[in-house]
């Protein structure tokens, strides 16, 4: 299966949790974990339905790992930002990527809110809504069309998880409360920067897809700690920055590593590396 069939796949599992979250109703718990609506684990049979009946395995945050050996493995987040969507705060989505041997293959980031839709294809490129995203050459880029070319943490907008014990030096910030939209926001141009300031990092199947648009759209990124973001073990956390640029990444990095290291004794400083 190509990219793009995938991605058609995608699609149609995307519609499915659209349509239940359009259902939402109120704020029922599962009462079976933490934070767990009900409208997650509907919205969640609703996209392993249809990514089952293709043939792939399934990775996700709501119901854990289902047909592992199959030849491609989905990372999902039925509903990034569910207390957004509980709360009636419009900025939650869906999100997949599609794994292989090779690494990060295929992704979609759809926003459920006003159905806006990023997808990337490794080494094809990203888009959203069909638009191809690109690093903007100069200050009269059209807004959207792709990453901004901001330089200095000092005259940024950055997109934030979690409070940081401290100002961190930026423009202006944002807390938005779903990282695949905010990271998506980096590769269009909407945000200058995401940091990860939370205690105990993101799970994968909260950023994975969005990374890869980051990635194919030509963003700057990298972990906090220099540790890959795609991991071994999917059931281990991360802590992703992005940036427009390598130099705010640079300067981003170099900000978020002065406070809250999950092991300073065995994390290397690390680069600007590539999502897998």
């Amino acid at each position: 299966m190509n990219g793009d069939e995938i991605l058609a796949v995608f699609d149609r599992a995307a519609a499915g949790v659209a349509e239940a979250v359009a259902r939402i109703d109120g704020w029922e718990m599962t009462g079976e974990r933490d934070g767990q609506y009900s409208f997650d684990v509907a919205a969640d049979k609703a996209a392993r339905e249809v990514l089952a009946d293709a043939g792939f395995g399934v990775f996700s945050e709501e119901s854990g790992s289902h047909d592992l050996d199959r030849e491609l493995l989905v990372v999902l987040d039925p509903v990034d930002g569910s207390s957004n969507a509980a709360r009636g705060l419009p900025w939650f989505s869906t999100s997949m990527c599609a794994i292989d041997s090779e690494g990060l293959l295929a992704a979609l980031v759809l926003n459920l809110v006003n159905g806006k839709a990023y997808r990337a294809v490794r080494g094809k490129g990203a888009t959203v809504d069909r638009r191809p995203l690109a690093p903007a050459s100069g200050e009269d880029r059209p807004r959207g069309s792709g990453p901004t070319r901001q330089q200095s943490l000092g005259a940024a907008t950055v997109g934030l998880t979690y409070l940081p014990p401290r100002h961190l030096g930026w423009a202006q910030y944002r807390v938005l409360g779903s990282i695949a939209l905010d990271l998506c926001a980096v590769a269009e141009g909407v945000l200058d920067a995401y940091i990860d300031c939370t205690p105990e990092g993101h799970a994968t199947w909260d950023y994975l897809g969005a990374a890869l648009v980051c990635a194919e759209a030509g963003v700057a990124m990298a972990e906090a700690w220099g540790r890959p973001l795609l991991p071994d073990d999917l059931l281990e956390t991360r802590y992703p920055v992005v940036a427009a640029t390598p130099p705010l990444l640079t300067e981003a990095l170099a900000q978020r590593r002065t406070f809250g290291a999950p092991d300073p004794e065995g994390i290397g400083a690390g680069e600007a590396a590539e999502p897998v």
